[in-house]
């Protein structure tokens, strides 16, 4: 995981500040457009935990660093999808001190129902567009996935 970049020592040319202020604000509505408009069991933070946990089993630890938060935080969102059934614990094999945090049969049915209504929200969207603007927002998509990557 990389942490935060400094920030640059000489502002950007007005351009780049322009299209960065409104390439974030644009996806910043998007996001919350798509959360926020299909019908949804989970909070943000908590499906963005069962979705770490459908790429491996993780630690409350390992959660906490990658989402940001601190272990308090994570311990409590975790808690709330055990409690759900989401999520289960289990000691490690190699360390039994070590507790780690896998889906349940019902958090990976979860994750599929909650893609599968964000995925058709945005779909419905994009059909409404041309090809030519479609293939556009293909090569943005690639450009933002390289964006993140930095």
């Amino acid at each position: 995981m990389t942490g935060p970049r400094p920030p640059a020592t000489t502002p950007p040319e007005p351009s780049v500040a322009a299209l960065a202020h409104d390439l974030r604000m644009a996806c910043m509505r998007v996001s919350r457009r798509v959360r926020f408009e299909t019908t949804t069991q989970l909070a943000p933070h908590q499906f963005s935990v069962l979705v770490r946990l459908s790429e491996q089993p993780r630690t409350a630890g390992d959660l906490a660093g990658q989402e940001r938060v601190t272990a308090p935080s994570m311990s409590r969102t975790v808690g709330a999808l055990v409690e759900r059934g989401f999520v289960q614990r289990a000691a490690d094999a190699r360390d039994g001190r070590v507790v780690v945090l896998s889906l349940t049969t019902l958090g990976e049915q979860v994750i599929a129902q909650e893609r599968a209504q964000r995925d058709a929200w945005m779909a419905v969207r994009l059909e409404g567009l041309s090809e030519d603007d479609r293939a556009v927002l293909r090569r943005a998509t690639a450009l933002l996935e390289e964006v993140v990557a930095r």
